[in-house]
């Protein structure tokens, strides 16, 4: 993944970063450190150069998978992107996905249910919102609430919800073998982080917007969540869709960490610019007699 050592910058990384990140078995939440930078051996101040040349790499990626579904790639590319509030989702779709041709993305930001999606399975607005052929598919929070938000809340009794981490391992397999490459990112601020970015947005009326107080609701019911994260991650990380655990209180890690694993994804697809369905030459003989 990650460095194609095409430039010092590149070289930041002591290791591809998803052999820090995946989570492995074993791995307990309430040890993440919030505040670290797994595997990144350069500063913050490297950060926007080294940004700025990934970003790069990640769209050419992009696009050549796009261009790929022109001539019948079926394939296709879904980030996951799961964590509490205040964690980054929201930057990482800025400042990662954004960089791409939005033609070849489709987002998706799965909020509570709506009345006609509660009368369907679980799963059934997940089916609807997933990437096409050639696009890079993004769902900020996900499928996954279904066993986090619902357990945390005792929305459905734990014999209704407790099945689905088998549910959605099979899911997730008809994914990748259908074509797509998960990427799943869990993304964990610490509570002192979260505090304070919350607070910040009490002091700036341009991010009273983003504010719930239900947020403060959820903060209370930290342990029951930390429960639930590790019941997703031992349950559901797998080697068709592994969990990544990416620490989110410098964004300026987590944003880099989560570009280097979608370009890891986009170049195990081992992708190569299409060939052209006409006679190159002819067309250059044609279009110089034009």
């Amino acid at each position: 993944m990650s460095p194609d050592n095409t430039s010092e910058l590149s070289k930041l990384w002591s290791h591809e970063p998803h052999a820090h990140l995946r989570f492995k078995p074993g791995d307990l939440v309430s040890e993440i450190d919030a505040n670290a930078t797994p595997g990144f051996t350069g500063a913050k101040s490297d950060a926007p150069a080294l940004h700025a040349e990934r970003n790069e790499r990640f769209a050419g990626l992009q696009e050549m998978l796009y261009a790929n579904s022109r001539s019948g790639d079926r394939r296709s590319v879904l980030l996951v992107l799961q964590g509490m509030d205040t964690a980054g989702k929201g930057g990482i779709v800025k400042h990662v996905v954004g960089a791409s041709n939005p033609q070849g993305i489709q987002y998706h930001s799965f909020g509570k249910p709506t009345p006609e999606e509660l009368s369907h399975h679980y799963l059934w607005r997940i089916n609807k919102a997933l990437p096409a052929a050639g696009h890079i598919g993004v769902f900020d929070r996900s499928h996954y609430e279904d066993v986090l938000i619902v357990r945390v809340h005792n929305l459905v009794p734990p014999d209704v919800w407790g099945p689905r981490y088998d549910e959605i391992n099979t899911f997730e397999r008809e994914l990748v073998d259908a074509g797509t490459t998960i990427v799943k990112v869990a993304m964990f601020v610490s509570l002192e982080e979260q505090k304070k970015r919350l607070a910040e947005r009490l002091d700036r009326p341009d991010k009273y917007w983003k504010y719930n107080p239900a947020d403060i609701d959820e903060r209370l019911k930290w342990p029951l969540y930390q429960e639930a994260y590790q019941a997703m991650l031992d349950k559901t990380s797998t080697e068709y869709a592994p969990w990544h655990i990416v620490p989110c209180n410098r964004k300026w890690y987590s944003r880099l960490a989560v570009l280097e694993l979608m370009i890891e994804a986009l170049k195990s697809l081992d992708l190569q610019w299409p060939p052209a369905d006409f006679d190159v030459e002819a067309e250059k003989q044609r279009l110089k007699n034009a």
